[in-house]
């Protein structure tokens, strides 16, 4: 990419594609369009950032915006997102509009000749007992977690989509799997966020109303990795930025799969995470575990090394980064 590539990144409403639109601007990108379904952030109103609506799910509206703008980059970060709360009340939502916007966007930038595009996937793609760390080559080697089989599901076609068309059409369509994300533009609602922005939430909730306790999903022993989404933008970028000689042999090049993990490679068990939110919080009361909720997978840590043997590694702390989303959290109430 050059610095006057017009460069799209869908869901530049959302927590991954308001990332990837600081780190643009922040490296000198000028010609940038995002597209957003409702709601268009505060922090981009004065921003050199062309803003379109459009709903991703209709094919017609995709359609006519690539043939109208012509990008010569595109950065796949809209999605039907949330914890397994969320996945486990609207399976069938998670499912078909996740797979109806990215069908629609990865044919629309093949049609328009896209030079690169970047699917943003998930972790949970990775079978619910694969060795740990989890490894790229661990796709489809067996069964998926059921709390979050329609989604994961639903990535794993990207994927698939990403490679049928590199290999049948020679397109450079790429995908990068993050770990669990977290930061600014996070989801908070405790209704259909992840994890740690729920924790967030509650914590802080609890110390303005004096609670003696916090009520926590499952025994808080599975572990879990977590990725600043500053980190998840800054590799994005990296990824879309890679020499076309080293994604022709190491990404596209069928059988070797399209895509690298994104995360730290460390982890920790939820009562962990909850401890360290407690703590970043200022909350003084008691944890309680729910052991009549689920857990979800055990393990789930990735393998980092094939993008760290590109040149990348994640620089910000699990504490650091509670710390910041906090404080962000606590500013936009």
């Amino acid at each position: 990419m050059n610095k006057q590539s017009k460069i799209f990144i869908t869901g530049a409403s959302g927590m991954v594609g308001s990332a990837i639109i600081r780190n643009l601007l922040k490296k000198g990108y000028t010609n940038l369009v995002g597209s957003y379904h409702s709601n268009i952030l505060e922090e981009h109103k004065n921003l050199p950032l062309k803003l379109v609506q459009i709903d991703l799910k209709n094919q017609e509206a995709v359609n006519q915006f690539f043939k109208t703008q012509k990008p010569d980059y595109v950065f796949l970060a809209a999605a039907k997102v949330g914890g397994i709360h969320a996945n486990n009340t609207y399976p069938a939502q998670f499912i078909h509009n996740n797979l109806t916007i990215q069908t629609n966007i990865i044919h629309a930038a093949y049609e328009n000749q896209v030079k690169r595009l970047l699917f943003l996937g998930s972790s949970c793609i990775y079978p619910k007992l694969a060795p740990q760390p989890m490894k790229e080559e661990h796709l489809l080697t067996g069964i998926l977690e059921p709390t979050n089989e329609p989604y994961a599901i639903a990535k794993i076609a990207g994927i698939k989509m990403c490679e049928a068309y590199n290999r049948q059409y020679g397109t450079r369509f790429l995908a990068v799997m993050p770990t669990n994300l977290y930061g600014p533009n996070d989801n908070f609602d405790l209704e259909t966020s992840h994890v740690l922005p729920a924790l967030i939430r509650k914590f802080h909730e609890a110390k303005l109303s004096g609670a003696k306790e916090v009520v926590i999903w499952g025994t808080g022993s599975p572990r879990r990795e977590f990725l600043h989404v500053d980190d998840m933008a800054e590799a994005s970028v990296f990824v879309m930025s890679m020499t076309n000689d080293a994604i022709d042999e190491h990404l596209t090049n069928y059988p070797f799969p399209c895509f690298m993990n994104v995360g730290t490679g460390t982890d920790c068990t939820i009562k962990e995470l909850a401890l360290l939110i407690k703590k970043q919080v200022g909350y003084k009361g008691d944890l309680v575990f729910d052991t009549t909720k689920p857990d979800g997978t055990a393990l789930k840590l990735l393998d980092v090394s094939r993008l760290k043997k590109f040149g990348w590694q994640a620089e910000i702390s699990l504490e650091d980064g509670v710390k910041d989303t906090y404080h962000w959290f606590v500013s936009s109430l």
